[in-house]
């Protein structure tokens, strides 16, 4: 049996979903603040519209970072250099933690919100283990490098969230500050955990 298309007015229904979401998630002070009758107002529905999509606000976070990374994720996984699996290892590792940094100063509230949805830990949610194995696939083609599995969550780490709502948000550093200051450090542990000939 053919899948049945999603009628017009539930398209249309989700289109304003998501867009409503998005703005409220990037002009918020927390994300916290943002609620399902926040999202339902701004995009003209009923709750049970939301929740007949989303089942709940998780979900609804979920479909929507997941919306905006795809295009990153896509170039991540068969795009052409820098972030694509064709440039060489020492080139797309530092590549692909940039567009992540990037991804998530853009995007920080969005991104707060759904690592604060990974239930009892952010490393459980599927986005980051995906990051992680993509970054780790890097890593192991690296001559000499041990540990790739501990280095790429060691390096992921430097792009949390929470991390760079501290220093983007609280300590007000700039993006090409951020962008400058994570190149240096991926530098400095991959040439700490490559051994010298």
């Amino acid at each position: 049996m053919p899948e049945r298309k999603p009628r017009a007015d539930a398209t249309r229904n989700r289109e304003a979903v998501l867009a409503a979401a998005d703005t409220l998630f990037a002009r918020c002070e927390s994300p916290e603040a943002v609620t399902m009758a926040d999202i339902a107002a701004a995009a003209g529905v009923g709750k049970a519209t939301l929740f007949r999509g989303f089942r709940d606000r998780t979900g609804l976070i979920h479909t929507l970072y997941e919306m905006r990374l795809a295009p990153i994720r896509l170039a991540a996984e068969e795009g052409p250099p820098p972030l694509g699996p064709a440039t060489p290892p020492l080139e797309r590792v530092p590549a692909l933690l940039d567009a992540v940094l990037c991804f998530k100063i853009d995007n920080r509230h969005l991104a707060l919100a759904l690592e604060g949805t990974g239930g009892d830990s952010p490393y459980a949610a599927e986005h980051y283990e995906r990051w992680h194995s993509t970054l780790q696939a890097a890593l192991e083609q690296i001559p000499g490098l041990a540990d790739s599995d501990f280095t790429a969550h060691a390096l992921l780490a430097a792009t949390r969230a929470d991390l760079v709502e501290h220093l983007v948000g609280q300590q007000r550093m700039t993006r090409e500050q951020m962008r400058i200051h994570l190149a240096a450090f991926t530098a400095r542990v991959l040439e700490a955990r490559v051994p010298l000939d």
